[in-house]
């Protein structure tokens, strides 16, 4: 197999015409004959047993081509593909021009190529970094969250409800007199104040005592989900079982030594102000790249062709189905549910697409540009750690991906750390922090 030609004949888009050599070609018509004789009856012959030129003398000359092109194809494509040097994306058609036992095959195939990329500007981008020194307030909180989680229920006979308690109560719901579907349960526990109810039916449990029967008035919201139920007055019949207080543990040395493996809240506060430190700076990281990227998806210039953005659409899908499996479900059944369709799913990821396709598109170049070339050494320890990573032998991971491919993953990794290492970080003050809201649902 040889290239012939190869001519650029639109933006990104090359015509490679590629020749087949006769002996290249029968021995493919050999090796798909001893395929599809099997399946062939020919008078005179026992079935799969007639030599190869009585098949072409019954069935015409040509009987194997189709087979054999098809035979052909991938290593057509592959040699076509390195011997033009270009950076194939797709291949738009392929066409067989001529073929015959005397000429062999001569092909023509149209393929895209990935487009020429520039990017100005890159050195010196301005990005906001997160403060990642734990506060005190958020040291507060983490204890907080620990108390809550080694906190005990206990019943209270002594007093009536308070905001803050759980109750457990039956309920029976009335409007216009009339029972209405879901108004009633027995048993159930409600936490006061927490907001689960409809305004007002927690407010008014407060203050009664265990074995108390009273009834609740309150209205309905305008928006109510259900729509029998918008805008109605209704009337609770409650029964208070019990009355039921989560009791949390002193915050002292104690309580160090119960949670954790120090003896003092002060070393224990330590360690968990180095937590959250290590957490910010993992989020403040995120962070950076996130912003270099969208200056990276802002200043790259390129022509990127539809097929590039439509194959990242279905890498992000393939990998969206897989996450689907993990958890025991599919694509199929997940657009079921969701009342969905690939299309619809592919229109809602192709900006995504688009620009994970101009990142990696500047990233290439700013490697190119700052000669951040990959040695083996790198290439092999990248194949090593994907190898851990899915727990399969190493050369089942090189016989799945390409060095070639490997190493502009490592490239792409270079520019980015280029990039951090030459961005002008601005720290975020406190003040531009907003206040988060600290209300939760019950």
């Amino acid at each position: 197999m040889n290239l012939k030609s190869s001519n650029n004949v639109e933006t990104n888009k090359y015509e490679l015409e590629l020749e087949v050599t006769p002996e290249e070609l029968n021995q493919a018509i050999n090796d798909v004959y001893k395929r599809e004789i099997k399946k062939m009856n020919i008078p005179g012959f026992r079935k799969g047993k007639a030599p190869r030129a009585f098949a072409e003398k019954y069935y015409g000359e040509d009987v194997f081509y189709q087979a054999a092109v098809d035979h052909l194809y991938n290593p057509m494509m592959n040699t076509a593909i390195e011997q033009s040097g270009l950076e194939v994306v797709g291949v738009n058609s392929y066409n067989i021009e001529e073929i015959g036992k005397e000429t062999g095959i001569l092909a023509k195939l149209t393929v895209t190529v990935q487009p020429e990329a520039s990017i100005e500007g890159y050195r010196e981008i301005e990005v906001t970094k997160e403060p990642v020194e734990p506060t005190e307030e958020e040291i507060n909180a983490e204890v907080e969250r620990i108390r809550q989680r080694n906190s005990r229920v206990i019943t209270v006979e002594d007093r009536a409800a308070e905001d803050g308690d759980i109750v457990v109560i039956d309920f029976d719901g009335y409007t216009d007199g009339k029972q209405f579907d879901g108004g009633k349960a027995e048993n159930f526990d409600l936490t006061l104040g927490s907001g689960q109810f409809i305004p007002g039916f927690e407010e008014q449990v407060v203050g009664h005592s265990t074995g108390d029967e009273f009834d609740v008035n309150v209205k309905f919201p305008e928006d109510y989900h259900a729509e029998e139920l918008k805008g109605k007055d209704a009337t609770f019949k409650i029964k208070l079982h019990e009355i039921k207080h989560r009791e949390l543990p002193e915050v002292d040395d104690e309580f160090a030594k119960d949670v954790s493996e120090f003896d003092t809240m002060e070393e224990y506060r330590k360690d968990l102000g180095e937590t959250i430190r290590r957490r910010k700076e993992r989020a403040s990281e995120s962070s950076v790249e996130q912003q270099l990227i969208q200056a990276v998806v802002a200043k790259v210039q390129a022509d990127i062709p539809d097929i590039m953005v439509e194959r990242e659409v279905d890498e992000i899908i393939n990998s969206f189905d897989m996450q689907l499996r993990d958890q025991g479900m599919n694509l199929e059944t997940y657009l079921k549910y969701t009342q969905g369709t690939v299309d619809s799913l592919r229109e809602q990821y192709h900006e995504r697409a688009g620009q994970q396709v101009r990142v990696r598109l500047g990233l290439a170049k700013i490697a190119e540009l700052e000669n951040l070339e990959v040695t083996e050494e790198e290439t092999e320890e990248e194949y090593k750690k994907l190898a851990d990573a899915y727990g399969v032998p190493l050369e089942n991971v090189k016989s799945l991906v390409r060095a070639k491919d490997i190493a502009k993953d490592v490239a792409n990794q270079k520019a980015m750390d280029f990039l951090k290492e030459h961005a002008v970080y601005i720290d975020k003050k406190p003040e531009e922090d907003k206040p988060q809201d600290s209300a939760s649902e019950g």
